[in-house]
């Protein structure tokens, strides 16, 4: 069994995997097509993607690609927490540029749902956290696209200093969502 609960924006879903412990630890199943299905969340992930973040404050995002190679994300943390973010990136949406953000981490062992048409990042809140996600399209680098954390017209409230984070040079340097084709 698995907990599906909507987090305010169409189609971002919090996915709380039922965890079975005893004295030799726990299993889980953390993905059941299945399952998903009969929550209304039918899928087909076609690629795994693992990173490590070792330090706390280290920014992912605000990542997406373009159609034909758009993807939803499945995204959980298996070692340590992050403050996830999804933006609606659609521009006929009545939410396009609002944002929900959500805490996922191992010890809640929550994931989130992070349909096509939302951009997502994260910020890493403890040393050595590890991320997993499941894609339902291949990564293409001339469809990938990035979008400012700190754009003042999405407003994240992210959970740390936005001066004192970890980004890549990509991240930096992406525009303000206002300032470009977003394919949606």
């Amino acid at each position: 069994m698995i907990e599906v609960r909507a987090l305010g924006l169409d189609g971002v879903l919090e996915i709380i995997p039922v965890r079975h412990e005893d004295i030799r630890g726990f299993f889980s199943e953390t993905y059941n097509a299945r399952m998903l299905g009969d929550h209304g969340v039918p899928l087909s992930f076609i690629q795994d993607n693992h990173s490590k973040s070792k330090d706390a404050g280290v920014l992912r995002g605000l990542h997406f690609q373009l159609p034909p190679f758009a993807q939803d994300k499945l995204v959980r943390v298996v070692r340590g927490k992050v403050f996830d973010v999804a933006v609606d990136i659609r521009r006929s949406s009545p939410t396009f540029g609002r944002w929900v953000g959500l805490e996922l981490s191992a010890e809640k062992w929550n994931q989130i749902l992070v349909p096509v048409g939302f951009a997502h990042g994260f910020v890493t809140l403890e040393p050595d956290t590890e991320v997993i996600y499941k894609v339902t399209a291949p990564y293409s680098p001339s469809h990938d696209r990035a979008i400012r954390f700190d754009d003042p017209s999405i407003g994240i409230a992210w959970p740390m200093d936005p001066h004192a984070v970890i980004l890549s040079k990509k991240d930096l340097m992406a525009p303000f969502l206002n300032d470009m084709d977003t394919g949606f």
